[in-house]
């Protein structure tokens, strides 16, 4: 959530995925791709110590954000190391074309039993898919 925008009180007994870090070898790079080719939104991009760099970036319209570090040591995994990351759309065509008009290099659409998927990676190896599911378009 934006400064502007505060978060909504936590529910008790709920937890709520609200932030997933992402390994990357060049935070500038990467904070370039998930904005330019992914339309993410910069929440945060701050260096509150000597060798420490946080960068927070959220999908739109996503509850849940990501997070781009350096000089955390409990953030530390190797650049490239995360798998299958879910962004859920509502047309997948629609979704896919508009990454693709902004340089994303995004797989084709595949019907995996009713479910559509189209797979990416970003620059350092992290791999994403678009998922549609038609049960869920309201």
């Amino acid at each position: 959530m934006t400064d502007s925008q505060p978060a909504p009180p936590v529910p008790p007994g709920k937890f709520l995925l609200e932030l997933v870090p992402v390994p990357v070898s060049d935070i500038d790079r990467a904070k370039d791709f998930y904005t330019e080719k992914l339309g993410f939104h910069v929440d945060v991009d701050v260096r509150p110590a000597d060798g420490v760099r946080i960068v927070q970036l959220t999908p739109p319209g996503s509850a849940c954000s990501i997070t781009l570090a350096t000089g955390i040591p409990s953030l530390d995994m190797p650049a490239g190391s995360l798998r299958g990351l879910h962004l859920v759309v509502a047309d997948i065509e629609e979704a896919r074309a508009a990454l693709v008009a902004k340089g994303a290099d995004v797989g084709p659409v595949e019907d995996i039993g009713g479910v559509f998927y189209a797979a990416f990676s970003d620059p350092d190896g992290n791999t994403w898919t678009l998922q549609y599911m038609p049960w869920r378009v309201g």
